[in-house]
């Protein structure tokens, strides 16, 4: 028979393996949790940095500028292409050894266009700031160079750009030489942002690196004042950029090429 005081001794037992049956379950429950936040945290955090490190703007003549990522289901239903189909012709593939003599007027005016499958982009630029760059597009633009080629990059989580300039399509073109970074004080650039409108020179995150890559940003975007920024989009470009961005780009993950097949049918450089 069991006396009143075992009883007791079994009920607190019993009381004692539920308490215990039940902080491990919580315990369980809450390594469960925690695996799966820092699982979650661990691919945002990937994300974030395979994008800051892949740049919006590198030019990547050492280094790929764009980064692999397998598309969502998501990202392969595309919004419809905006632009039109390419105009014939080939993409020229000739480079030089060196940045090529200053010539033009510092003290005039040059204004670049760039008609696109898109729409033109008309962009100011800033010759007496950025003579050297200017002096380049001038250059590259009267030799053809950027006829034909793809705006190969389109960015949209935390920056905010399409990039263009390189004749591969890679990331990794260029005209065989550098020219010197410029006008990095420029007025425009406030806490470390680049507005929207601004068209800068792009870089392999080393000093004096840019080639004839560059990108056109539609909203503003926070990057340290590295990259030459040496011209202002117009109003009508805007929107032809703005057109662009709104299609996406084909990764879904903030990072790849357009949706929109951005073609630079023909730059050209004028003085005004």
């Amino acid at each position: 028979m069991v006396t009143q005081e075992q009883r007791k001794r079994q009920l607190a037992r019993e009381k004692f393996l539920r308490q215990q049956q039940r902080r491990t379950a919580a315990r369980r429950k809450a390594r469960m949790r925690n695996s799966v936040i820092a699982s979650v945290l661990g691919v945002v955090v990937i994300g974030s940095v395979a994008l800051y490190t892949t740049g919006a703007l590198k030019d990547d003549d050492k280094t790929n500028a764009s980064s692999e990522t397998t598309p969502s289901a998501e990202a392969t239903s595309k919004a419809p292409d905006p632009c039109e189909k390419a105009a014939p012709g080939k993409v020229k593939t000739a480079t030089w050894k060196k940045e090529p003599a200053v010539t033009i007027d510092k003290s005039a005016k040059y204004t670049m266009t760039l008609a696109t499958t898109c729409g033109d982009i008309g962009i100011a630029m800033k010759t007496s700031a950025a003579p050297h760059t200017v002096n380049s597009f001038s250059f590259l633009a009267g030799k053809g160079y950027f006829d034909h080629t793809k705006c190969h990059r389109l960015t949209t989580n935390g920056i905010y750009v399409l990039q263009c300039g390189d004749p591969t399509g890679s990331g990794s073109g260029g005209p065989g030489y550098t020219i010197p970074d410029e006008n990095l004080k420029d007025k425009s650039l406030k806490g470390n942002i680049y507005p929207a409108g601004t068209v800068a020179m792009a870089n392999t995150s080393q000093p004096n690196t840019g080639g004839s890559q560059f990108f056109l940003v539609y909203q503003d975007s926070q990057l340290p004042p590295s990259y030459t920024p040496f011209g202002t989009i117009s109003e009508g470009g805007m929107k032809v950029l703005k057109k662009i961005a709104a299609a996406g780009e084909s990764t879904g993950a903030g990072d790849g090429a357009p949706n929109a097949t951005v073609v630079i049918n023909k730059a050209t450089v004028t003085k005004s």
